[in-house]
């Protein structure tokens, strides 16, 4: 007798349907054969269906079973369908009507003893099944948090293979699964740095702020101890919410490397901070079976590289193109994988080796030729897709214990906000978030400079001998500034601030 039931494979970050057909012939040697490119890991379902059968009281068939997934074409990996043949088999069996399977997807792995364990890849499997028209997805119980960002579609998270075979035959139905967890108020919203906790460094602050209005990369530089890293990781704190969209991007990343937290679904932006020893398949993805990097997992938040220049050139310089496309692409053998990374960049650096130099009271104690070479592990046009680039200087002691309260991320943040939403309408007919993915000709259509603003702008590219690339992101940066501001013109003002933050040298 013939079954089939659904399940789904994912590559890269896409779903593909998968129909598991399952025959369990009348004769013929007992054989349990799986077909349609299983992997090893996909192989060895066969021990785990039969003995979690076997464990929950129901019999394997005494015959030969063949399952092929559907399309034969399509790799497939992963522990994922182990659900889906042992109820087809069932099914086959004639234990369960094949009606009870229909527009079904079924998904998770099975342990020994018949619990559904949690799999990787729920959310990209998910919206699959939303695409394809399918109503009903089965998950384990632990994924049913992942599940909980979709509305539309009905979510059954089980705990156990018996549960869920009574549920098919309608004899103790199944709750439709409830999210569990909702977004945070910008009130509730509690981060364990806060601009609040960090005397002096205003100036810092300001770059930050406005690179987290419009999503701008940003270079802190400064000697040891002067605050760049506690800068750094109070960056989240006054970072707008993830919207629904981009949320849903996040989660499949997170749900396909097993990593997703109630933090994204509760709007808070991914925040990575790779060791500077990192490989450059860690840091830009691939591998074997080619998986998403730490810039894609930053994708839509910050990766934040601590002792910029300590990381090995070739792997900074990889980060090019993705810095520009906002996507990387993995090519492989057996195919090639395109990963969104739209993240901004927060990079700390020393001014040289030593760190000292600059410092006003420590002397430096590196050569020329060390502060040269020092120089060179960062190129030219990897520091050129940094908008903003900010000295932080030594805090001065007054400061340090002086009584005053500092501004707090809370207040920072509201005018983020703020700014955040005047994109939103800015960009309500384009696929743009945020002014840094602003292209030439939308600079042209949304950034109106007056005549002084003019002037100083081209002034400055003649003597400070700006790219192309620098240009636009100078006016970008301006952009950002402006709706800080509330004005709709991008006026003098705006363009000096935004000229300040151009990179010097190292």
């Amino acid at each position: 007798m013939l079954a089939k039931a659904l399940a789904g494979a994912t590559i890269g970050l896409h779903g593909v349907l998968v129909t598991v057909e399952v025959d369990v012939a009348g004769r013929g040697f007992p054989t349990f054969t799986i077909v349609g490119l299983p992997n090893k890991s996909v192989d060895e379902s066969k021990e785990r269906v039969r003995t979690a059968l076997t464990n929950t009281g129901y019999e394997m068939p005494d015959s030969r079973i063949t399952v092929n997934m559907a399309p034969a074409d399509v790799p497939k990996s992963g522990s994922a369908f182990d659900l889906a043949i042992a109820i087809g088999i069932l099914s086959a069996s004639g234990m369960i009507p094949q009606d009870a399977l229909e527009k079904k997807m079924f998904l998770g792995e099975l342990s020994l003893e018949g619990r559904l364990r949690k799999i990787n890849g729920i959310v990209p499997l998910i919206v699959l099944a939303q695409e394809s028209g399918i109503p009903e997805v089965i998950i384990p119980k632990e994924n049913g948090d992942e599940a909980s960002m979709f509305e539309d579609i009905t979510i059954y998270a089980v705990s156990n293979l018996p549960e869920l075979i009574d549920h098919l035959l309608g004899r103790a139905l199944i709750k439709k699964h409830r999210s569990s967890s909702a977004q945070l108020d910008d009130k509730e919203m509690v981060f364990q740095q806060n601009f609040a906790q960090i005397k002096g460094q205003e100036q810092a602050k300001r770059a930050l702020e406005i690179a987290a209005a419009g999503f701008h990369n940003i270079h802190l530089k400064g000697t040891p101890g002067a605050g760049k890293t506690l800068l750094s990781r109070s960056m989240p704190s006054i970072l707008p919410r993830l919207e629904q969209a981009e949320m849903l991007e996040v989660a499949k990343i997170y749900s396909v490397v097993g990593e997703l937290s109630n933090d994204i679904f509760r709007g808070i932006r991914p925040f990575r901070s790779p060791h500077h020893t990192t490989s450059r398949v860690g840091l830009i993805g691939g591998g074997t079976t080619p998986m998403p990097g730490e810039i894609s997992m930053a994708h839509r938040g910050v990766l934040f590289l601590d002792e910029f220049p300590e990381f090995p050139r070739n792997v900074l310089e990889a980060m090019r193109q993705p810095l520009e496309d906002g996507v990387v692409t993995v090519s492989r053998a057996a195919g090639t994988l395109t990963f969104p990374a739209r993240f901004l960049l927060l990079a700390a650096s020393n001014p040289c080796p030593c760190g000292y130099r600059g410092h006003p009271k420590k002397a430096c104690k590196c050569t020329p030729s060390m502060i040269l070479r020092y120089k060179k592990r960062l190129s030219g046009p990897l520091l050129d897709r940094i908008d903003l680039h900010i000295d932080v200087p030594p805090v001065d002691i007054n400061e340090l214990s002086g009584e005053y309260e500092s501004e707090s991320s809370e207040t920072v943040r509201m005018r983020v906000k703020h700014a955040r939403t005047i994109q939103e309408k800015r960009f309500s007919d384009d696929t743009h978030l945020f002014n840094s993915e602003m292209s030439s000709s939308d600079i042209k259509k949304y950034c109106i400079l007056s005549k002084n603003a003019k002037q100083m702008i081209n002034s400055a590219v003649e003597k400070l001998a700006l790219s192309a690339r620098s240009y636009f992101k100078t006016i970008k940066v301006a952009r950002t500034i402006a709706d800080l501001a509330g004005s709709n013109e991008i006026q003098s003002t705006h363009i000096a601030e935004a000229l300040q933050y151009r990179a010097k040298e190292l």
